[in-house]
């Protein structure tokens, strides 16, 4: 139990952003514990995931290559991970908070019967004293996601099962290259020997793929906004501000409520997590559920009219005023000085 596997989501050979988000975490974590860190691909293609997965700082990378393996279905992808699982007993194993990390981690966690964390907003390794059995746990990860409707800050472990599993969502953890010149060991499996033909009973006949029509997750500049924007109409001052300064549209999950604008754009603990260089956000109050997902941002400007809203206070800025006020005089302000 020496190593921290990362399952990869794989698209048409493309390695998805989470998984290359959370092997630059394992990679700190495996660090911290000086352990491997490996990578696991199911599906077919896979011929170029080593390229793109070593220079993460993987160790050793599981090829399961295999046409049937691709598109994603449940039961052979939860057979291969819990058998490798078995066989290679990692402490640590993590995957994407995604339709498919949500699917296969409590299959996978069930069978082995380790326990599963879901939707984390951060990973980092402490202790544990159990005081009534005078015991210290070490080297544990401590598995930390908001609980309660966000009210608070939940930190989970598990001292005695492994692996310790956890999900955890796009955009939370950095994706950063280690090195591109490293390379690592490449494991190719014969999948026969991992599944049987009754988890191949459900197979995909057709899917179709619509591509999101917005960007917000790449988006360098956001321009969100909370209920305190006051109306649809007033939403559209967000659209032509970001407009002028190339950036995108977001909102909060009580704007999306309100029918002020698009689910797709919703940010924080139950839509994105962002991290543009620059986020503005008008009439957005600052809740707990919120600031989760664009906490991370390099400037954050509050266009609020409370002084105390509790945004303010993570916020580099702070312009005490309406959304009707304060934005119509930035857009005539942007469009005369932007070239």
């Amino acid at each position: 139990m020496d190593s921290i596997f990362v399952y990869c989501e794989t698209e048409d050979g493309i390695v998805a952003d989470v998984s290359l988000e959370l092997l630059t975490k394992g990679r700190e974590l495996a660090t911290r514990l000086k352990c491997k860190l490996e990578a696991v691909a199911i599906g077919h293609p896979l011929e170029t995931v080593g390229s793109q997965v070593f220079p993460y700082g993987v160790d050793v990378l599981h090829l399961f290559g295999d046409a049937r393996l691709s598109p994603y279905t449940s039961l052979p992808h939860a057979a291969v991970l819990v058998k490798l699982f078995r066989e290679e007993k990692p402490q640590i194993a993590l995957m994407g908070a995604t339709s498919i990390g949500r699917d296969l981690g409590p299959r996978v966690s069930s069978a082995l019967g380790s326990g599963l964390t879901a939707d984390c907003t951060s990973l980092e390794i402490g202790e544990h004293e159990e005081k009534k059995e005078n015991k210290v746990y070490k080297n544990l990860l401590y598995q930390i996601r908001p609980a309660f409707g966000g009210n608070i800050v939940a930190t989970i472990i598990n001292p005695e099962c492994r692996p310790q599993m956890a999900t955890v969502r796009e955009g939370v953890m950095k994706k950063e290259i280690l090195d591109a010149t490293c390379q690592g060991e490449i494991k190719q499996y014969d999948v026969s020997g991992y599944v049987s033909d009754t988890d191949f009973v459900v197979s995909v006949i057709d899917r179709q793929v619509e591509k999101s029509k917005t960007n917000i997750k790449g988006a360098p500049i956001i321009v969100a906004g909370g209920y305190g924007v006051g109306s649809k109409e007033n939403f559209q001052l967000l659209h032509e501000l970001a407009a002028v300064i190339g950036g995108e549209v977001g909102g909060s999950r009580a704007a999306v409520d309100a029918g002020f604008t698009e689910h797709e754009r919703q940010i924080g603990q139950t839509g994105l997590t962002v991290r543009p260089k620059l986020y503005i956000a008008c009439g957005i109050s600052g809740q707990i559920q919120h600031i989760a997902g664009m906490q991370e941002s390099s400037i954050i400007i509050s266009v609020n009219n409370d002084a105390n809203a509790p945004i303010n206070s993570i916020a580099d800025y702070v312009v005490t005023g309406t959304v009707e006020d304060v934005l119509p005089k930035m857009i005539k302000y942007y469009k005369k000085n932007t070239k």
